[in-house]
């Protein structure tokens, strides 16, 4: 970026080659829509360049990065209306799987995840993106954010916790098993 930023804008290619997917997954996380991450990621590279001239030598590219992506979110929401996010299935990616049984189960439990995901907060859910699924660390996400790492790490807890809270409550369509109702049928039997 440093090279970008002197002048040798034939370096923000290798840039986007290196960091588009992150962004794109990223993007559709937080927007459950693909066309509009597409959108976006193309939007913060062009803003990559123009801002070039503030990227600092002491700082992290990712998070400098990742800050203008979440402008650029907030901008493209902001004179758009609210997109109808993608189902879940949408944003699945196959994988083969061994076990017909075991992968039928694993989908369903993926689905109501993705679902638990969607029903957070966007700033609880974009937390939860950027640790989990991005990896980032809680030193990055707090320079990212303008707080403290420790306030970063309680906020990454409350929100799993949340998400593990809504996550136990939706159903994923099946009729589960009531031990309770199944012990009265067994003994009325």
């Amino acid at each position: 970026m440093t090279a970008v930023r002197d002048g040798d804008l034939a370096k923000l290619g290798l840039l986007f080659e290196r960091h588009h997917g992150a962004l794109f997954d990223f993007l559709t996380w937080m927007t459950g829509n693909r066309s509009a991450a597409e959108d976006l990621v193309q939007d913060i590279f062009v803003r990559i360049l123009k801002y070039r001239a503030t990227y600092r030598d002491g700082g992290s590219f990712e998070t400098w990065m990742y800050r203008i992506a979440r402008n650029a979110r907030a901008d493209y929401f902001r004179t758009r209306q609210a997109l109808e996010p993608l189902g879940v299935e949408a944003l699945s990616r196959p994988e083969p799987g061994p076990n017909p049984m075991r992968r039928l189960e694993a989908d369903r439990e993926q689905a109501r995840l993705k679902r638990a995901l969607y029903e957070l907060r966007e700033d609880k859910r974009e937390l939860i993106v950027l640790t989990r699924f991005r990896g980032m660390s809680h030193q990055q996400i707090a320079e990212l954010l303008g707080v403290d790492a420790g306030a970063i790490k309680v906020r990454i807890h409350r929100a799993l916790k949340e998400l593990r809270d809504i996550f136990l409550t939706l159903s994923d369509g099946n009729p589960s098993c009531d031990v309770k109702r199944s012990i009265r049928t067994l003994q009325i039997i």
